[in-house]
Parts: C-alpha cells; structure tokens; sequence
C-alpha cells in the first residue's frame, strides 16, 4: 500500500528529505522524500511510519515516546545526514512546524541554486551536506559571498565551485562542523 504525505521533504523520523542527494538524482535510485510518490517501493522497511501511522502523528517528535529506542541505532549517516535530525526536530517544535517548513524550503531553495550554478559535477552531495548541517543564516551569507567573488564571467564551473567549496568549509570549520557524512 502507498503511503503518501503532504510534505514529503522533512520526514517523519527527522530527516530532510529535500536536502538529500538521492532526492536530486535522475533514474531509478531516485528517492521521492518522505511518502512522495513511490516511496513505499524504495522504502518498504521503513519502521517508523508504521508506529506514527498507528498513533495517528505526522511526525516522530509528537509522540510521547520519543525518543524511543528505533532512534537508537542511527549514529551513522547514508545518503542524508543523520546529525542533526535530533536538533532539527527541536526547532521544529520550538518555531513550529510551518516555520520549520518554511525553513527548509529557503534551504532546498539555496540547495538547487547551488547545484545549478556552481556543481562542477562533482559536488552534489557535498551541497547537500552543507546545506543540511549549517543554519540558514550561515549559509545565506556564504551564498553571497559565493556571488560576489564569482561575478566574473570569466570564470569556468570548475572555478566556482572549488570557490564556493572554500568558502563552505572555512565557514564549516570556524563552527566545528565537518562537511561529511559519518561512515
């Protein structure tokens, strides 16, 4: 049975779907997000959508279980970050789950700037992370600082981005974030 959300791009269990790099590939390994359409043929093991589906939640923070012990066993990271997923939800509950959304939205937007404008083709998933791990405050002021020094018309995709990229992890590294998914 399919099952469908209304916003497939923040998950149920914390994840943001809409910053994940599985989110932007073409083909078959594509993932929809969260309950978007054809999720449950790429996602028929998920664990947790059974239990928030039982309790009637949208999503996991609003059980009073939480968090229970399936939050457990995500100490590593695959496509998308798991870091943050605790905080994420955190914010969502204090600002409120629109304003969460609204959050993200401004991110995906960043993200798919990014992807368009400055992947030489080998940095979708480093986007991605960075996106997903830094505030949004700080990465909108990074993506202005990408702009202003790569006004040039001159400058090839492969400049770009090796600018964008520096500019993302000396950010990254006066806030003690490392840029990686942990394996």
């Amino acid at each position: 049975m399919e099952y469908k959300r209304k916003y497939p791009l923040f998950s149920a269990c914390g994840l943001n779907c809409g910053l994940c790099p599985r989110y932007y590939t073409d083909g078959d390994s594509r993932c929809p997000g969260c309950g978007g359409e054809g999720f449950s043929e790429k996602h028929c093991s998920c664990s947790i959508l059974p239990c928030i589906q039982r309790k009637g939640l949208e999503y996991c923070y609003l059980c009073d279980e939480f968090p229970c012990k399936k939050y457990d066993k995500w100490d590593k990271d695959s496509f998308i970050t798991h870091q943050n997923m605790m905080k994420d939800f955190e914010k969502a509950k204090t600002i409120g789950i629109s304003a969460y959304k609204k959050e993200l939205n401004e991110k995906i937007k960043i993200l798919e700037d990014l992807l368009a404008n400055y992947n030489d083709g080998r940095r979708k998933s480093f986007y991605c992370i960075t996106v997903n791990l830094l505030e949004l405050s700080d990465v909108k002021y990074v993506l202005n600082q990408i702009k202003k020094e790569t006004k040039s018309d001159n400058l090839t995709i492969k400049e770009k981005s090796s600018i964008a990229v520096k500019l993302f992890e000396t950010l990254a590294k006066e806030k003690n974030i490392i840029l990686k998914l942990r394996k």
